[in-house]
């Protein structure tokens, strides 16, 4: 049976639910963009989002799914390389118009090789997807204290937000200031101060969803780092997360950047699993 192909978020969560939440770590991405889309609709990603599901055959269980909200090329959740390479097909045979592909490594490998050909694509990132055993707090502990973000942090919110982005290498545009509205609303956005009450790093969690949440947007300004505001950030962020629910407690690392990748393994964060990033040439 093809994918199942849709715009409507409410019919990719209710034929994909049951897949996702029984791969919930690995299905991360995919829960929590369509849970934002949910809330907050597509205008958050600029544009109509594209979701899939792929099942055996007519009343079996989805076994496969991804989404796609423009200009974010494909988020693939976890699937046979041999689905991710006919998922391609038949969005190509529907003129899709794609720049890249992400996902668990073999899954967006058979993808881009699919869509474009083995030499048709470059790997332009790699990051792994860290999962939380025991949080171990950072020792010493950074000066200062944790807080969640309030209305007042609006415009700090959004300014580090749009920092972060650039620092990541997100190049189209995006309203951050609704987006850090968002967050606070949500009271998923924290802070660290120094003594003085001064902001010096954030760090947000996703809202939890088959109970896992995601921990993101962690971001120092360079002036500041190498103190332990990070570190800090994170740790309370994570105590946040569980505070509110959350069975298992991810994020994802670049694995580009060691010192990141050292913090977080120091936090009690432990290697689930390696994906690609892929732009077509």
């Amino acid at each position: 049976m093809p994918w199942q192909l849709s715009e409507d978020v409410e019919e990719f969560r209710r034929e994909a639910d049951e897949h996702l939440a029984a791969e919930a770590a690995r299905a991360t991405t995919l829960l929590t963009v369509s849970e934002t889309v949910r809330r907050h609709g597509t205008q958050v990603y600029g544009g109509p989002a594209c979701f899939g599901w792929w099942r055996r055959g007519p009343g079996a269980p989805a076994e496969a799914a991804f989404l796609q909200t423009p200009p974010w090329p494909p988020a693939l959740g976890p699937m046979p390389d041999r689905l991710a390479a006919e998922l391609a097909g038949q969005l190509r045979s529907r003129g899709a118009r794609l720049p890249g592909v992400r996902g668990g490594d073999r899954a967006a490998r058979a993808f881009a090789d699919a869509w474009a050909g083995p030499g048709g694509w470059q790997l332009t990132g790699r990051i792994r997807l860290f999962r939380l055993g025991a949080l171990t707090p950072p020792h010493p502990a950074p000066p200062g204290r944790a807080r969640q973000a309030s209305g007042a942090d609006l415009d700090l919110a959004a300014s580090w937000l749009r920092e972060f982005a650039a620092a990541v290498g997100v190049t189209h545009a995006m309203d951050y200031a609704q987006f850090a509205e968002q967050r606070i609303a949500e009271g998923s956005l924290h802070l660290w101060e120094r003594p003085d009450g001064r902001p010096v790093s954030m760090a947000a969690h996703s809202t939890p969803l088959a109970g896992q949440s995601r921990i993101s947007h962690v971001y120092t300004p360079p002036p500041l780092r190498g103190r332990g505001y990070a570190a800090g950030a994170t740790a309370a962020v994570t105590r946040a997360a569980l505070a509110v629910g959350a069975q298992q407690v991810l994020l994802f690392t670049d694995l580009a950047n060691p010192t990141s990748n050292a913090l977080y393994q120091r936090l009690g964060y432990r290697p689930l699993a390696d994906h690609a990033e892929i732009a077509f040439l």
